[in-house]
């Protein structure tokens, strides 16, 4: 990447660090989109598996410093998700949006069930309806805001790495 890029790269990346801790909280829906995993899975697809890893554990530390409850729940779902989706990307993945689609609510939606698994707050019904219900519909709101996000950035970011 030249200047320019990284410069650009940056910047989309830290607006959408600053709009999951700005706009976020201001929309209160139930099933929230999550501008981290956005910023994650943008990560993914233009890095080597251990920067991604890298990026997710250091975004997952900066969710956790919210909910010392669960320290280190989403520093663990985050970095197995971006390894995972920057693996994933690097093996098999062509430039396409529905793909895109897809490949974001997979990535949102393990990271759910990894989080959740992890934090060892709802068990039973309640971590049944979350994982069946809440998650799946979170993942398509983050999945759908993620391809828009994606596709605003390429043509400044350009496609991403083969």
């Amino acid at each position: 990447m030249n200047a320019t890029k990284v410069f650009w790269f940056t910047l989309v990346f830290s607006l959408l660090v600053a709009l999951n801790y700005t706009l976020r909280p201001v929309l209160e829906w139930r099933a929230p989109i999550d501008f981290l995993m956005i910023a994650l899975l943008l990560v993914s697809v233009r890095a080597r598996p251990g920067v991604a890893a890298f990026a997710g554990f250091t975004l997952g530390l900066l969710a956790d410093s919210l909910t010392p409850g669960a320290f280190g729940a989403s520093a663990l779902a985050m970095t197995v998700v971006g390894f995972g989706a920057s693996w994933l990307k690097a093996a098999f993945f062509a430039d396409n949006v529905a793909l895109n689609l897809i490949f974001v609510f997979v990535g949102k939606w393990a990271f759910d069930l990894l989080f959740l698994v992890a934090e060892r707050r709802l068990v039973g019904a309640d971590l049944l309806v979350q994982v069946v219900l809440w998650s799946p519909l979170s993942a398509a709101v983050t999945a759908l805001a993620g391809v828009v996000v994606l596709l605003a950035v390429r043509p400044v970011l350009g496609a991403p790495r083969a």
